[in-house]
């Protein structure tokens, strides 16, 4: 490259460099609950096991499941048949300000659509833009 140019390349305006927006890490959880919500409803087990991180732990009232192969096994019976048993959807989502953990919470619907449960997930930034779920609780529905 002649030198011409480069000087003509240092002297552009800071503007003409583009620069990404920032990311906005809790719709990036958000979306990473409501796909993992859509594994459940369009009954794929394989893409809810891709959403565990390794070390997932998950709670329910009369058991826990350590380890992602073991909360897989766990919840593979909620993927049978045609209809799902339940569904959720992310109404509260909060990260740290160091951008690592993500809590998100929300109502869990029957299969009748009325309210059963509250759920509620504690997600780790695994990579960037990927994020996996450590810790998973239900609790009880009261009005």
């Amino acid at each position: 490259m002649r030198l011409w140019m480069w000087i003509a390349l240092l002297c552009l305006p800071h503007a003409a460099v583009a620069e990404s927006p920032p990311v906005d890490l809790g719709e990036q959880v958000r979306e990473a609950e409501k796909a993992f919500a859509r594994t459940m409803a369009e009954r794929d087990h394989g893409a809810f096991v891709s959403f565990l991180a390794e070390e997932a732990v998950f709670l329910s009232r009369s058991s826990v499941s350590r380890g992602k192969q073991a909360v897989a096994d766990r919840w593979k019976t909620y993927f049978e048949g045609e209809v799902a048993p339940f569904s959720w959807a992310p109404e509260t989502v909060e990260v740290l300000d160091s951008g690592e953990l993500a809590i998100s919470t929300g109502p869990v619907w029957g299969s009748r659509g009325q309210r059963i449960s509250t759920y509620t997930s504690i997600w780790r930034l695994e990579e960037p833009g990927v994020w996996r779920i450590i810790f998973d609780k239900g609790d009880k529905y009261c009005e």
